[in-house]
């Protein structure tokens, strides 16, 4: 009997790890909308009839996550024959202007997408250097991201020379003096009552002690 069991067990982990009987019928892609699904199942190279076991999950996640407009890739086995690839895109908080070309700018501060023309709705980022290691670019980006939607789509340049003196300039013409990254929701409420006052500056760097000049 002991015999029977382990011979059954031993012909189900072949079937399922060398024969076609448990291999892949197809490839589901979610998340994608800026890169086509054919595009990534093309990366992925997923063989028809490949034994589900046999796949290697992680280097499919990596084949996929090389793809610049890509911020993370989870795969994973869906079960009798479906390899699932769930991927999460970039999202653009503004574009960056080279002198030559322009390009989307994620809230990493991650430079991902060349583009032909400023995006509606999409700040100009005015930075000495544009990186996801350079720490005003990740202070401007984290604000612009993290603005609420009505005040944002007011913003038409994002600058900064250091992390903490970042600086707004409105669709109007205004300005604001944001200073550093922290506290953007409180700032961003001050304002939003400053904003109804005239002026041509609006300092929330230390939202406790806003001007208006």
């Amino acid at each position: 009997m002991l015999a029977l069991s382990v011979l059954t067990v031993l012909t189900i982990g072949y079937l399922l790890y060398f024969t076609e009987l448990a291999g892949v019928r197809s490839v589901e892609v979610v998340g994608a909308s800026q890169v086509p699904s054919e595009r990534i199942r093309e990366l992925a190279a997923v063989p028809a009839g490949q034994p589900m076991l046999r796949v290697d999950t992680d280097e499919i996640a990596m084949r996929v996550g090389a793809l610049p407009s890509v911020a993370s890739v989870e795969v994973s086995r869906s079960w009798p024959s479906t390899i699932k690839i769930a991927v999460t895109e970039r999202r653009p908080i503004g574009f960056y202007d080279t002198g030559r070309k322009l390009y989307l700018v994620d809230r990493d501060g991650f430079v991902y997408k060349e583009i032909g023309e400023p995006v509606a709705g999409l700040p100009k980022l005015e930075l000495s250097k544009v990186g996801p290691h350079d720490a005003a670019t990740r202070s401007v980006a984290s604000v612009l991201a993290d603005l609420p939607p009505q005040l944002r789509e007011q913003v038409r340049v994002g600058r900064a020379e250091t992390p903490g003196s970042i600086e707004l300039a409105l669709a109007d013409g205004r300005i604001v003096r944001w200073g550093d990254a922290e506290q953007t929701q409180r700032k961003a409420k001050v304002l939003a009552v400053l904003l109804t006052r005239e002026g041509e500056v609006y300092d929330v760097s230390s939202p406790e002690l806003p001007t208006v000049s």
